[in-house]
């Protein structure tokens, strides 16, 4: 086999675990960002080593190992991103004020599309989309490192508890105790659980239509219809947030009004529905980038929207067009 026979095939056999990798430094870390780059370093770092690989364990495992690594050096400094549930109370649409944090204070949403491999199991899957879900990352965010890579390793991905003590040098006794311990502490910060979206039964794909023709109608008695009375409204960059019906749209009428008019794209995001929000250019025809939505749907009602406003980042991440021309049928 030549060099570059030899370097093609190793390539395509790191490139092989991108996504499931991705998925991994992305519940570790709580950043989309962040994940990619770590992942990049982790396929760089086995690169350059590939020849000391010496096949004692299975290349997934040792990816996985400098992965863990490389996450947990990340998260030495001691950074853990949130949501703006996790930081404040909710704000009465009375008090409602537009406070922006830096980047670096929130979780971040994640396509589907990088980090859910393709799965042959559907329980496989099912547990690969509840995992990646915004309020379980953020819960996973509570958990100290170590404790983190036990409880993604043996209960996301379903690794032995000796699997999981070769990779962190640990003891079997050691990745138990972590284990529960980790599952603990989830259960205080979780929260209620959420449909994830994949496939979206036909009445939820309804919902999702109705709620669609509500927002790009601006019908707040429509969307008032379709929100759990306490629905949540969060807009990272900014720490507010809202509960409830009346100020959610009350918010939409007031502070959000230039929201009126907008169309929305559906995507998908921490294996839940999402949408791409583009307003009404205020500068011309058609449309801008404005937020990206992700929806938190439970029990026939909605009971999440989850605004992250920084198009510059997130509309390249999902693959979104800049602009909409005014007779584009978004959805």
């Amino acid at each position: 086999m030549s060099d570059l026979t030899a370097a093609a095939d190793i390539d395509s056999r790191l490139e092989g675990h991108r996504v499931e990798l991705t998925g991994y430094c992305y519940r570790m870390l709580g950043s989309a960002f962040e994940a990619e780059d770590a992942v990049q370093d982790t396929l760089v770092r086995a690169w350059r080593n590939f020849e000391k690989f010496e096949g004692r364990s299975s290349l997934r495992s040792w990816l996985y190992r400098i992965a863990t690594n490389v996450c947990l050096d990340m998260l030495n400094a001691g950074r853990k991103r949130a949501r703006p549930v996790d930081l404040t109370g909710p704000t009465p649409l009375a008090r409602a004020a537009l406070n922006p944090l830096p980047e670096n204070t929130w979780l971040e949403p994640m396509p589907d599309g990088r980090i859910l491999p393709t799965a042959a199991d559907p329980a496989e899957a099912a547990v690969a989309r509840e995992s990646v879900r915004l309020a379980f990352v953020a819960a996973l965010q509570h958990l100290p490192p170590k404790q983190r890579a036990v409880l993604i390793l043996r209960e996301v991905l379903a690794w032995k508890a000796s699997e999981v003590a070769e990779l962190l040098d640990t003891s079997v006794a050691s990745v138990n105790s972590a284990l529960q311990r980790a599952r603990a502490t989830l259960t205080e910060h979780e929260g209620k659980a959420v449909d994830t979206a994949n496939p979206l039964d036909e009445e939820q794909r309804k919902l999702l239509e109705r709620y669609v023709a509500a927002f790009e109608g601006y019908d707040m008695a429509a969307l008032t219809a379709l929100l759990h009375e306490d629905a949540v409204m969060t807009m990272p960059p900014f720490d507010l947030w809202l509960q409830g019906h009346d100020d959610i749209t009350g918010f939409m009428l007031s502070i959000g009004a230039s929201c009126a008019g907008s169309r929305l794209v559906a995507t998908a995001a921490n294996g839940t529905p999402a949408f791409a929000h583009y307003k009404p250019n205020p500068d011309g025809p058609g449309f801008v980038p404005w937020a990206v939505q992700v929806i938190d749907i439970s029990e026939g009602s909605i009971t999440g929207m989850h605004c992250f406003l920084d198009t510059p980042r997130w509309f390249p991440l999902f693959g979104l067009p800049d602009h909409l021309d005014a007779d584009t049928d978004a959805t």
